[in-house]
């Protein structure tokens, strides 16, 4: 998993409150068994004209005019402007394996559903919390012209072009996650590896009939 250090990127903005993870990857694609290849069904039922399914091609298909994503100037984008409870409904770790197969790096929103929020951090996607009036700005900015964003995780800050700064919180160890690119399992071996080992060594001599010969 690669490591979010910082980000520069024009922003797409989507405009819709109360996002849930269907929207986001609707259910037909939760068969797939490889975490690669989401990207292309991201947000399927609003990028495309038709429902899709599994195995259909992006070029095989129409695409819907009026959707953000599929605008020429959304191309290449890594930061995703959202409304508040962006990820709620099921908690399909699939939907953001979408978003970063997708290329976005970072989200930014007034509030996002918990669960989410959490699969985020373990999956290299940054989630950014910011006040409502912020967030409201933002939006009426990308109606008037391109918006880019500098994002910078050790500082937990968010820089517009104008130098405007704001702030945003997270907790030391998903932060520790992100900047470090691992999920918690490969945190936890890449910090108590010896631990566990001193353990499993103690645990086998005491109890030697739990090894097959």
């Amino acid at each position: 998993m690669q490591p979010f250090i910082s980000v520069f990127s024009h922003v797409v903005a989507l405009d819709r409150r109360d996002v849930d993870t269907d929207a986001i990857l609707p259910k037909q694609y939760m068969a797939m068994v490889s975490r690669q290849g989401f990207g292309r069904y991201l947000f399927d039922n609003w990028r495309y004209l038709k429902e899709g399914k599994p195995g259909d091609e992006p070029a095989d298909r129409e695409p819907n005019p009026a959707f953000v994503l599929n605008a020429p100037a959304a191309q290449g984008a890594r930061i995703l402007l959202c409304r508040a409870n962006f990820g709620c409904g099921s908690s399909r770790e699939h939907a953001v394996w979408a978003l970063a197969d997708w290329g976005i790096r970072a989200l930014v929103a007034p509030s996002f559903a918990e669960i989410f929020y959490n699969n985020c951090c373990k999956n290299g996607v940054l989630p950014i919390v910011l006040g409502g009036e912020v967030i409201d700005a933002l939006f009426a900015k990308t109606q008037m012209a391109p918006v880019s964003l500098s994002i910078d995780l050790p500082s937990q800050t968010l820089t517009e072009a104008d130098g405007s700064e704001h702030c945003f919180t997270i907790s030391p160890t998903q932060k520790q996650l992100l900047l470090c690119g691992l999920d918690e399992v490969a945190h936890t071996l890449a910090n108590y590896r010896e631990q566990i080992m001193g353990f499993e060594r103690e645990r086998f001599a005491r109890e030697p009939w739990l090894v097959r010969r």
